[in-house]
């Protein structure tokens, strides 16, 4: 009954000129939670991958209920050791339902034909489990990011598991879809199940992790019960040092308004927007998913539906349509998905950080080169990315130096309103520091800073000012000091607060 599930002993993985893993260990026991955290870089993703038969060690022992395994491929690794595995990176077949997408490559059939109403059956059985209100029939492509991760987990568990690896499984999930996640999580645990979760939000350890292990550097530094330790001995084990600075407090002075919009809405969902945001100011914007933080944010740049209402900065109207509109007018926009809306992956450091810049780099749609790789390096420099050389591809670099890149990229349009949407999502607690320093350099000099964030904290710790949505309204605006979780929560919920009477 002491023997561990599984037991991971001095594994190793090189690539060229990187050392992955160095001699790592950690165990699993039946019927509990292990969270594995670690900066990136640390070697977290490169282990799971070769539980899950996609990489293979070049050295080292796995073990599960004490027999010797080698997880040869990922089929392998999922029907015969039963090990199963959420990626932070979607893998679903968008095209398909969500049932389809659940059970792909084993079908109910009878005769040769599949039974769609079994497996529409078998399929909402799952998402039941889960809590998941999602139609068993809806196509994949349809769903919200949130909904898509939970038919992921749902897919994941389907095959009866005995350990669950779960890579970032709430990082695009709601407080109440991160709830319920916990709560199956807790089920699972309960009937035997082995699970390694690996996420960035260190509080989330604390509410559903039995154990942790930190990695750094490839190596393993150390393992222990969660009630032993603390947020700060966590950070110190992660980066080896303290980071007492997480929320860089600044003393940046607030002037005048820089932002104004009025009375802004848009046909689907966004209804009588109204806010200032003032120079040198970090405004948070705040709401649970579906309030239209982001739906607000991409029509204040040009990249939303045309908007009702008036937009002005320093104080003249503006008239954006488009994105080059919001960018001449001094509008910049890092969006929440890097991979997908900020970067261009096969594209080097370079050729990203000059992007939204090339028309003024140009010269008879010829690229002044000499000028592009001395604005590369500069910010490169100050931004503190980190990179072999401006020419390396950018899919080659970690989560947080690919967010420094999306930063750079905007940072050169020399903006006046710097809209941030989800800053530090899916990256470490130390490329967190570095992103909220920026936010704060920028603010002292004068940028306006429009900052929306689902991490509380984050939204406490880094505002001057936030400002509350739910569906599609601002529903709560509040000062530094007034701010609490309680009041916000109210506010993104639609709760009437019971001190004052207001929403």
């Amino acid at each position: 009954m002491n023997q561990p599930l599984l037991e991971v002993r001095d594994v190793s993985k090189r690539f060229p000129g990187v050392q992955a893993l160095d001699k790592a260990h950690l165990d699993v026991k039946r019927g509990e939670v292990l969270a594995l955290v670690g900066e990136n870089g640390a070697g977290k993703s490169t282990l799971m991958k070769i539980l899950s038969g996609v990489y293979e060690p070049d050295g080292g022992t796995i073990l599960m209920d004490g027999q010797e395994v080698v997880p040869r491929d990922p089929v392998y690794a999922r029907d015969d050791l039963g090990i199963s595995i959420i990626y932070q990176e979607f893998n679903l077949a968008l095209n398909l339902s969500v049932a389809e997408n659940i059970y792909l490559g084993r079908y109910p059939t009878r005769r040769g034909f599949v039974q769609f109403d079994r497996l529409y059956r078998q399929a909402e059985e799952f998402l039941e489990l889960l809590g998941a209100d999602l139609d068993p029939r809806a196509p994949v492509a349809r769903l919200s990011v949130a909904q898509q991760q939970m038919v992921e987990v749902a897919k994941a568990i389907s095959y009866q598991c005995k350990l669950l690896i779960m890579d970032e499984p709430t990082s695009a999930l709601t407080t109440w879809e991160t709830e319920t996640l916990f709560e199956v999580t807790c089920g699972l645990r309960d009937k035997g199940v082995g699970i390694i979760f690996i996420t960035h939000r260190l509080d989330e350890i604390f509410d559903i992790a039995d154990r942790v292990t930190v990695f750094r550097d490839g190596k393993t530094v150390g393992t222990e019960p969660i009630e032993e330790v603390d947020r700060a001995a966590v950070v110190r084990m992660m980066v080896g040092r303290d980071l007492s600075e997480l929320f860089v407090t600044k003393e940046a002075e607030i002037g005048t308004p820089l932002l104004e919009v009025r009375d802004l809405s848009t046909p689907d969902l966004l209804k009588d927007i109204s806010f200032k945001l003032h120079k040198g100011e970090i405004l948070g914007l705040f709401g649970l998913l579906g309030a239209g933080r982001t739906d607000l944010a991409r029509t204040l740049f040009g990249a939303g539906p045309s908007p009702s209402g008036e937009v002005s900065l320093n104080g003249q109207p503006v008239n954006v349509r488009t994105p080059a509109d919001a960018t001449a007018a001094g509008l910049a926009y890092v969006p929440e998905d890097r991979k997908l809306h900020g970067l261009v992956l096969p594209m080097t450091v370079r050729e990203n950080v000059t992007l939204a810049v090339l028309r003024r780099l140009s010269q008879a749609a010829i690229v002044r080169s000499a000028e592009e790789r001395r604005m590369a390096d500069e910010f490169i420099q100050d931004l503190d990315i980190r990179t072999p050389s401006r020419e390396q591809k950018v899919n080659n670099l970690s989560g947080g130096n690919q967010q420094k890149v999306v930063v750079a990229k905007w940072l050169a349009s020399n903006p006046k309103v710097l809209i941030l949407d989800e800053p530090t999502r899916g990256i470490d607690v130390g490329a967190k520091a570095e992103v909220h320093a920026i936010m704060a350099r920028l603010a002292e000099q004068g940028v306006g800073v429009l900052m929306i964030s689902s991490e509380l904290p984050e939204v406490l710790g880094m505002s001057d000012r936030i400002l509350v949505m739910h569906e599609g309204r601002i529903t709560g605006e509040f000062s530094r000091d007034e701010a609490t979780r309680e009041r916000i929560m109210m506010a993104a919920t639609g709760t009437v607060c019971p001190d004052d009477g207001s929403p």
